[in-house]
């Protein structure tokens, strides 16, 4: 008898492993065409002004130089800002390349050239001469902070903080035990190993196939019909393959812009590719400015909290996320104050970079609550759940799910906490100090809405397609593994297509809800199929399931059969030839229950806990072991899942310790722009991580109870290495990251 046994759920292989380890997979910036121009973009170097002249003569005059593309000789487009702004756009005015004389940052495209390849282009590029009109800069968020606001208008999705509750001023003032600083997370830039790249190719009649480095090609196909003014059926986004993004895919790159318009001008084929220091003039992860204050009784239960942040964005838009609404919603407490304001400083907008605002605004909370448990003498893990919150204060809903209690006990056990010597540098190792420290993290579990198809044909072979991405967390392979077993099916029979524009709708792959709500888009289309394959099994002639209903089959093996006797078996292609169809094709959409939303929150947990060594003499801070347990509902597959929350870890790394995009506030522009200077976690810097998945069963938070992994892994990550880093020096660092200068100064 040979049952099925599930794919998910179980440790499964990359489908797209084996294409992207001998090179078969293609990235926007390899396909190619027959007339392919290349194009080479010129930055800007001052931070705010005008152009007064720019010389394009110098590149012109060289051979294979095709056109020089410049504020004085671009092609109209759309002059509304509504026809610029996409999927995840803030409000203001979207950045338009070579739009005007203007210039609003440093690095700023000033032109473009076009040429017959590539180092012709380059070369081309560095003969054009600009000449500008300096005006005064600001790119200090320090000296901006003086003009912060509150954002007038709401960027979607993102909800701002809650009204105050209680009076945390009052219950702050009488609170026996406090802890409070002042804290600064610095800029990162995403920095994936992919450049963002757009590779059009004209297929003649005004028609464009679109290869775009983008999280969403739908967002890309939106954005070019817009702001192109061009049919919806003249142009094709396909991005099969991303080689990260982290969040800098989510909104379409002026390259996009640069290369649709030049193909469009010159009816050719046309490739731009940003060079790595170009990757450092758009969006980035925003430096912030925070305060927080806890108040305590003496056995630990918060009394007040207070949590302000002032963030930086463009001059053009209101770049928001969500950074302080975290204190009021990780910990009980009846008197809470929470406030966000933005200022404007001359860089281009920041960008959603990995789980936006959560590890920024969980910082100060988690050092917080680390200091406060040193204050009170009281275990770390212990004042944590003293004031565990059983549901969401914030909108006074109750959780569709929270294992965040077992997280800390699963984690606490596994790390071996018990053995902690609780008193500042009491722990070394030679010339080394040892510290623990631990933290709470939390994420929004989100489902989007999302239409997925489904094709099943007589040869048993079944096609799934939705136009998600995937962006290196194993799209591919779980929607296979959700498609095989809705029938029964080896991965091997199963293809899945994503990435494409002319695919059924699904939104950007951010946030974390991909899996959920892709994921539920392919089961429901697959159900649906085996629902009606079921139909013909069921009414053919003789047939062994006549009398059952879809509650007592299974789909193995190819086809159906009855659950109480397997040998009741018919194949998919009887089923099919009985009901006269060589394929069944079914498209279905599945979106968030307004019943669901109104009554309950939904979100990721996790308990962080890490060791960090210490060189007493160097300040050199190693992070040697963490432990990360996360409750994040049905785990579709272990090894994919894994692999997410180590890369989320690594992140915190690298927030931690390393990562800092640093302006020269006298030119207004980033200067480590580039891998050596631009320091990330490379393999010496990463050594034991061991991830628990805490069992948690949600069928609320979405129909196939996922939640989500891709920003679970960073948040909380800084704060426990920065508490570690306090346990084993007796430091307490309030801005990230924690560089040698910070620990010995």
């Amino acid at each position: 008898m040979n049952i099925h046994q599930p794919l998910v759920g179980t440790p499964q292989r990359r489908v797209d492993g084996v294409a992207k380890v001998t090179g078969a997979a293609k990235y926007a910036g390899e396909f190619s065409a027959h007339d392919l121009a290349h194009g080479f973009v010129v930055s800007g170097s001052i931070a705010r002004g005008r152009i007064r002249s720019i010389d394009t003569s110098g590149a012109l005059a060289v051979p294979g130089v095709i056109q020089v593309f410049t504020h004085e000789n671009r092609p109209r487009t759309a002059w509304r800002d509504a026809s610029y702004q996409d999927e995840v756009a803030p409000p203001g005015t979207p950045f338009r390349a070579l739009y005007s004389d203007e210039i609003l940052y440093s690095g700023q495209p000033v032109a473009l050239v076009v040429a017959e390849d590539f180092g012709i282009a380059r070369h081309a590029a560095s003969l054009i001469k600009v000449e500008y009109d300096a005006t005064a800069h600001e790119t200090d968020l320090h000296r901006a902070k003086a003009q912060a606001y509150v954002p007038p208008k709401k960027r979607s999705g993102i909800t701002p903080p809650p009204p105050p509750r209680g009076d945390a001023a009052a219950a702050l003032a009488r609170s026996p035990f406090k802890a409070q600083g002042e804290f600064h997370v610095a800029a990162e830039h995403h920095n994936p190993m992919e450049p963002h790249a757009t590779t059009v190719v004209w297929e003649g009649g005004g028609k464009l196939l679109v290869h775009d480095k983008i999280q969403g090609v739908l967002n890309t196909h939106s954005y070019i019909t817009s702001v192109f003014g061009l049919a919806k059926d003249d142009v094709r986004v396909v991005s099969p393959y991303v080689g990260g993004g982290f969040g800098s895919g989510l909104r379409p790159q002026y390259q996009l812009f640069l290369a649709v318009m030049a193909a469009l001008e010159l009816e050719r084929s046309v490739r731009v590719v940003l060079t790595r220091d170009q990757m450092f003039t758009f969006g980035y992860r925003p430096d912030v400015l925070q305060s927080i204050a806890l108040g305590a009784n003496p056995d630990g239960t918060l009394q007040a909290i207070r949590h302000d942040a002032i963030s930086g964005t463009s001059s053009f838009e209101d770049y928001q996320e969500v950074v302080v609404n975290w204190s009021g919603l990780l910990y009980h407490c009846d008197n809470v104050a929470l406030t966000y304001e933005l200022a404007k400083i001359d860089t281009y907008t920041p960008a959603d970079m990995r789980a936006p605002g959560a590890p920024t605004g969980q910082f100060p909370l988690e050092s917080a609550m680390d200091e406060l448990a040193y204050t009170l003498d009281m275990d770390p893990v212990a004042l944590r759940l003293r004031n565990y919150s059983e549901k969401d204060e914030n909108e006074n809903k109750h959780y569709t799910s929270k294992e965040l209690r077992a997280a800390y006990q699963l984690g606490a056990e596994r790390f071996g906490w018990s053995r902690r010597d609780p008193r500042p540098r009491s722990m070394r190792e030679g010339r080394e100090l040892i510290g623990w420290g631990m933290a709470s993290g939390v994420w929004e579990a989100m489902l989007q809405k999302t239409s997925a198809r489904a094709v099943l044909t007589a040869d048993g072979k079944l096609e799934v397609a939705t136009a998600t991405a995937d962006i290196g967390t194993g799209t591919y392979t779980i929607l296979t593994q959700l498609a095989a077993d809705s029938l029964g099916l080896r991965m091997e029979d199963v293809t899945t297509l994503i990435g494409d524009s002319t695919l059924p709708f699904s939104p950007i792959q951010g946030g974390s809800w991909t899996a959920a709500s892709a994921g539920s888009a392919v089961q429901a289309a697959c159900y649906a199929v085996r629902e009606k394959l079921f139909g013909y099994a069921r009414w053919m002639e003789n047939s062994p399931l006549a009398n059952a209903d879809l509650d007592h089959v299974i789909f193995v093996r190819g086809g159906i059969a009855l659950t109480a006797d397997p040998t009741r078996f018919v194949s998919i292609p009887d089923a099919m030839r009985a009901g006269g169809v060589k394929r069944i094709e079914i498209e279905e959409t599945v979106s968030p229950s307004t019943i669901t939303q109104a009554r309950y929150s939904a979100y990721t947990h996790s308990a962080i806990f890490a060791e960090v060594r210490v060189d007493e003499e160097l300040g050199v801070v190693r992070v040697t072991r963490i432990v990360d347990a996360v409750a994040a509902g049905r785990i579709l597959n272990p090894k994919t899942a894994r692999s997410q929350i180590i890369g989320g870890v690594v992140f915190g790394i690298g927030m931690a310790l390393e990562e800092e995009s640093m302006l020269d506030h006298a030119l207004g522009r980033f200067m480590n722009h580039n891998l050596a200077e631009y320091h990330v976690p490379v393999n010496a810097d990463v050594r034991d991580i061991e991830v628990i998945f805490v069992d948690e069963h949600d069928p609320t938070v979405s129909p196939i109870g996922v939640k989500g992994l891709g920003e679970i892994g960073i948040c909380g990550t800084a704060a426990a290495i920065a508490n570690a880093v306090f346990h084993a020096t007796g430091k307490r660092i309030r801005d990230l990251p924690i560089t040698l200068d910070k620990l010995l100064g």
